[in-house]
């Protein structure tokens, strides 16, 4: 198989090397999947150089989101949910490769009608943005909700998800590209959270300038976005793409009865598994519905496992939006 090697530490994407490697041999309790997409994730770019809080010994294959085809089922499975030959997509240690394993509950059925570049970035983007508004903050029809870097892979899913239950969506974003992408996927309203006085923007737009009912930050926005946070609000904490962990005026947060709550959907596997089954539930209904749809980067194409350090760079440098996604070609030489 063909797979991006990490055998030491690099300084950046632009370090990274496909290489030649033995064909995998799964364990007794793994798929074996042949990899047809895999998706790009700010988490790569930390893994690579060592900084990320999951680190395979060396050297290990990079990338982790996926989409392909079933070559093998668990031997320690009776009953196994998937059979030879199925569209799957998933998570797994590895995914930049022609091949990766996995464990049963780390895939899912490809969506009917979606193809594998579609279903490659689904696998943590769209739960997370789901629970997010729906578990945690409990999205209502006819609430405000604000959704910050709304153009990236959780952004657009955040934003067609609280559009789905019937909210209004004001988007955050710092490029006149971005604000177009998160209007083609639903958001009502724009604004660049670059420009000084944003946050009264934000107010202005909402019913008698009350502010939004919930915001949704994975940039690490909280302080600025309690100024245009209604009273009894709720902030979903997401992520921190911004690079630092912010300290929080609570007293802002007391006064206005305002709702701070993390979401880290990684642990929902451990900690509430039940709650695992009921969002991709969710999830599926809406694809069904027509009401959510793939989030690929469609500015540029990359094909091939070479271009996985184009694309991490570019992810990095904040020059895609949605999902980067690279195609996989199978039993033929990938090109530059």
């Amino acid at each position: 198989m063909r797979a991006v090697q990490v055998k030491e530490y690099v300084r950046g994407p632009q370090d990274l090397i496909v290489t030649d490697l033995p064909n995998l041999t799964p364990s007794p309790d793994t798929y074996l999947i042949a990899v047809h997409a895999a998706a790009t994730n700010f988490f790569d770019l930390l893994q690579i150089r060592g900084k990320y809080q999951h680190q395979p010994p060396l050297p290990w294959v990079a990338g982790a989101e996926f989409a392909g085809v079933v070559l093998s089922i668990p031997s320690s499975r009776k009953t196994p949910r998937f059979k030879l030959g199925d569209r799957v997509f998933g998570s797994s240690q590895g995914g930049y490769a022609t091949q990766v394993c996995a464990r049963e509950e780390a895939l899912m059925p490809v969506p009917q009608g979606w193809g594998f570049l579609e279903a490659a970035g689904l696998m943590v983007t769209a739960p997370t943005g789901y629970a997010a508004l729906v578990l945690e903050a409990r999205i209502r029809k006819g609430e405000w909700v604000l959704i910050h870097a709304a153009a990236g892979g959780v952004g657009l899913a955040a934003v067609q998800i609280a559009k789905a239950f019937g909210a209004t969506v004001i988007a955050t974003a710092g490029s006149k590209r971005k604000f177009e992408v998160a209007k083609q996927f639903g958001a009502d309203h724009t604004i660049d959270y670059n420009k000084e006085g944003w946050t009264e923007q934000v107010k202005k737009l909402t019913p008698k300038g009350k502010g939004v009912d919930v915001v949704f930050d994975p940039v690490g926005m909280v302080n600025t976005s309690l100024k245009c946070t209604a009273w009894g609000g709720r902030i979903v904490i997401v992520g921190f793409a911004a690079g630092s962990i912010e300290t929080v005026a609570m007293n802002r947060v007391l006064l206005k009865n305002i709702s701070l709550v993390g979401l880290h959907w990684g642990s929902y596997t451990k900690e509430a598994p039940e709650l695992v089954e009921k969002v991709w539930e969710g999830l599926f209904l809406l694809i069904e519905q027509e009401k959510f749809k793939g989030t690929v980067y469609m500015d540029r194409e990359f094909r091939g496992l070479e271009p996985v350090s184009r694309a991490l760079a570019m992810l990095e440098r904040r020059e895609t939006w949605g999902k980067a996604v690279v195609a996989v070609p199978q039993a033929v030489e990938s090109k530059l």
